[in-house]
């Protein structure tokens, strides 16, 4: 059975789908969140695990585009807490690193989803996030 077909349906809240970035470097927030803007999507930026928590709890997320590796809360935990706020998220998740860890490995194997490894290009993140919805696909 492939990854695809185990999806859950997308909630999409609005028009246009909610993106929301988490990444501790706020150049590739801005960057990533102006990119994802001009493809259709509506960007949303969390600079850190506590921001990202906090806005998950309170806002519909489509798809998340998530650092795992960040300062105050890695990017595994991230990912447990949003999915438990937000299951959707569970299959709608795509992770980004500089570094390959066995841990990351571990939770990419095991939530199949996508990993860009950085430095990547926009297009990349945008390419995942596309994959991810594929209603959106269609009509941009």
């Amino acid at each position: 059975m492939s990854a695809r077909a185990t999806r859950p349906p997308m909630t999409v809240t609005s028009p246009r789908p909610c993106v929301l970035v988490v990444d501790d470097e706020p150049a590739i927030c801005k960057a990533l969140v102006i990119a994802l803007d001009r493809a259709g999507y509506d960007a949303v930026a969390a600079h850190g695990g506590e921001e990202a928590h906090a806005i998950l709890g309170r806002r519909p997320v489509d798809v998340m585009v998530l650092d795992l590796r960040m300062p105050d809360l890695r990017g595994d935990v991230v990912y447990h807490l949003a999915t438990s706020l937000q299951p959707a998220l569970t299959a709608r998740t795509v992770f980004t690193t500089g570094d390959h860890t066995v841990k990351a490995a571990a939770l990419i194997d095991e939530c199949h989803c996508p990993l860009v490894r950085k430095p990547f290009e926009l297009n990349d993140i945008i390419a995942a996030v596309r994959a991810l919805t594929p209603a959106m696909s269609q009509t941009a």
